[in-house]
């Protein structure tokens, strides 16, 4: 029987238990083993128990407490349970024919994509997650990887790249990045907190110093945001979007959803709550940049250049990561993917070190492909997540 659900705490769980049948499918896929009909059984179950949530408006209603409720849309893990089902059952034809159905211009842009990127045999791919090679999800916390998108991605960094990095803002883990992979051991860098801290192919982690001043003042800062959404008038801003990420030189909290479901006036009320917090502890400005993206806060450490000082950003993370494995950026070729503007900085890193440097952006932004283009002559633009990462699986093969 389907696993009822009327709590978040309940929904989290059922996600959870997705993750590790998934890991299940994609070692038995990749072993060229037959999928275990539990499993498929176990992921049935899972979407249905999410289809039969009530649903209000439009989004999904779960309990928080006795008292409160929360309404959330579901289109991401709903979706790719469906997706990874039909991926399990029928052919790559039939299951490309599902992609080209709901992504328009999906057929076009694959078949230009391998025509651009096609017998390249690439020193490293360094890549964005969320919105770049996964698609995006309301809540970090459940955006489980998808077993299509991680045999996917795996063909191509096995058959295609001498380094695969995953790099993303989000923290490594204790509810990052390796916490909703489901990809098989030793085949990707995972780099959280921007590239500060990783866990190399072989399960090896390390991080960038940072001095005791300075983790002093994340210490007071962590601590203070955590108070401030423990008080149930805020709490909710810990469940939505990125929540409250303790990541390595810098701390996320989310004030907004990609669904804008708080009101704009709650979460401007709240960004100034954090702002404050952060003058408090930082008046001068000596340690923190505060940045608002509209949906997260993002408080980060700044670094000094000489006489001026700026945030580290994820082109830091690529010279980082390029010195600490010997990662070989200067050598090429580079395969460099993104999304959004933050991402730019990675691509810039990688041109600095060799002009034989390709950027892939999913956007539809005209500023930003110009943006990517003027630093990167070879660059490719896609709309969605599922195209580039359909454009890596063909390489493969």
């Amino acid at each position: 029987m389907p696993f009822k659900i009327e709590t978040l705490q309940q929904f989290y769980t059922l996600m959870e238990g997705t993750k590790k049948a998934r890991e299940k499918c994609v070692q038995q896929y990749l072993q060229n083993q037959s999928i275990s009909s539990e499993l498929i059984t176990s992921l049935t179950e899972a979407l249905e128990a999410l289809e039969a949530i009530p649903q209000k408006e439009g989004k999904y209603s779960l309990l928080l407490s006795k008292t409160k409720t929360i309404f959330l849309d579901l289109s991401y893990e709903i979706g790719e349970l469906k997706k990874d089902l039909l991926y399990l059952k029928h052919s790559p034809k039939t299951f490309y024919e599902y992609l080209s159905s709901i992504h328009s211009q999906f057929a076009n842009q694959v078949q230009e994509g391998e025509k651009v990127l096609k017998g390249i045999s690439w020193g490293n791919f360094i890549t964005d997650r969320d919105g770049t090679i996964n698609n995006y999800c309301g809540r970090y916390k459940s955006s489980i990887q998808s077993i299509y998108n991680s045999i996917f991605l795996t063909s191509f960094a096995q058959k295609c790249a001498d380094h695969s990095v995953i790099l993303t803002s989000a923290p490594l883990d204790k509810g990052g990045l390796v916490d909703i992979s489901i990809n098989p051991e030793q085949v990707f860098i995972y780099a959280g907190s921007k590239g500060r801290e990783y866990l190399d192919s072989k399960g090896k982690r390390n991080q960038l110093s940072i001095n005791k001043e300075e983790k002093n003042k994340l210490k007071t800062l962590n601590t203070m945001l955590t108070n401030l959404i423990a008080q149930p008038q805020y709490e909710l801003f810990s469940l939505i979007g990125s929540g409250l990420q303790f990541k390595f030189g810098q701390t996320t909290i989310s004030r907004q959803d990609i669904y804008h479901s708080i009101p704009a006036e709650e979460s401007a009320l709240f960004f100034e709550k954090v702002n404050n917090i952060v003058n408090e502890i930082d008046p001068e400005k000596e340690f923190f940049r505060l940045e608002d993206t509209g949906l997260d806060i993002e408080i980060l450490l700044t670094m000094k250049r000489g006489e001026r000082s700026k945030a580290f950003d994820k082109g830091d993370g690529v010279s980082f990561l390029n010195q600490e494995l010997q990662l070989g950026l200067e050598k090429g070729p580079n395969l460099i993917c993104g999304d959004t503007k933050s991402d730019v900085s990675m691509v810039a890193a990688s041109m600095e070190k060799t002009p034989n440097t390709w950027g892939v952006f999913v956007t539809k932004d005209p500023s930003l492909q110009q943006e990517v283009k003027k630093i990167c002559p070879q660059s490719l633009f896609v709309s969605e997540p599922d195209v580039l990462i359909s454009i890596l699986n063909n390489l493969s093969n």
